[in-house]
């Protein structure tokens, strides 16, 4: 296993680096609860993030991107970045496959998404490039490196999706075609692992209820105007509306948790000690299953192993800190 920060030092920004990283982040926040405390988590970063804009799509739940929009809006006005002109713009409810003829048109489905990320990574290069980090579907991406095949070396994409090496995960399945479709352009690719290879991706990063209700209550920065929550009910701060948010989805096991996978994906874009990333030939995936390419010269890396307490700590530090 070649770890790819020994080979490609910019894989990773260190915390200690000031510049913070331009970013768009891409999500189907509506879907469950992990998107939303990374939305909080990266724009209360401002040291580490600066954030452009919030691209949406659509996912099996949670309804059309409209929805996840106005779910990502939610927590934007949570954290009181409301008025900080962070445009949140809906992209692609179909698939790929269903859109893909159609980006020659004035528009198509998502096209407002894509043109958005076609028009920020025009402005950068290979040596700074623009961070994309997308936890949903990656529908949007691969529109937007169909339209625009010369955007793609100016792109840092950082991915929250696949079991890879084991088949399935929800990310994958919703739209395989623009995943190997993604996987096929020249775009530097980053696969954050949701099981990962010894149950050590992103689903271990994850947190019972009542250590919720005990921790994160009450936390982050607290709004003038109070905001209604997906399930109703109104929220002052980011805190309690993610213990209303996990009192409202189904918990796994006697201890009752749920993982934070899209805020670990985010977490290791700000420090990348906090998992372990390793180089293959980039694979595809067919009829179920990883089909590996070893004499693939595109090479991408997947991070794996990831580190719940340091990632965990940071988030309620962070939620700390902003109050």
């Amino acid at each position: 296993m070649v770890l790819v920060l020994a080979v490609f030092g910019g894989c990773g920004r260190k915390a200690e680096e000031v510049r913070p990283a331009d970013v768009i982040f891409d999500t189907d926040a509506n879907n469950e609860l992990d998107d939303q405390h990374a939305i909080a988590y990266l724009l209360l970063n401002g040291d580490a993030f600066n954030v452009l804009g919030i691209t949406t799509n659509a996912t099996r739940v949670g309804g059309p991107a409209s929805e996840h929009s106005r779910e990502a809006c939610r927590v934007v006005s949570l954290i009181g970045k409301a008025g900080e002109g962070i445009p949140v713009i809906d992209g692609a409810t179909a698939n790929f496959l269903e859109i893909r003829d159609s980006v020659g048109n004035d528009t198509f489905d998502g096209c407002e998404a894509v043109d958005f990320i076609i028009g920020k990574a025009g402005a950068y290069t290979p040596d700074n490039p623009l961070t994309l980090i997308a936890v949903g579907k990656l529908t949007n991406v691969a529109l937007a490196l169909v339209k625009d095949p010369g955007i793609a070396r100016n792109i840092r994409l950082v991915w929250l999706g696949s079991n890879y090496p084991q088949p399935g995960e929800y990310n994958m399945e919703n739209d395989v075609p623009a995943m190997n479709y993604v996987l096929d352009t020249d775009v530097p690719f980053e696969m954050v692992t949701v099981l990962g290879k010894d149950g050590h991706g992103t689903d271990y990063v994850r947190v019972p209820l009542d250590f919720v209700r005990k921790t994160f209550a009450g936390l982050g920065p607290h709004v003038d105007t109070p905001v209604e929550g997906r399930h109703g009910g109104e929220f002052s701060c980011f805190g309690d509306y993610a213990v209303d948010l996990f009192e409202h989805i189904d918990l796994k096991g006697p201890e009752k948790t749920r993982a934070l996978y899209d805020m670990a994906a985010v977490a290791i874009v700000k420090n990348p000690e906090w998992a372990v990333p390793y180089e293959i030939p980039a694979p595809e995936y067919v009829d179920g299953k990883w089909v590996a390419r070893d004499g693939n010269p595109r090479k991408i890396v997947v991070w794996d192993d990831f580190s719940k307490d340091e990632i965990v700590k940071d988030f309620i530090e962070t939620l700390k800190a902003a109050e």
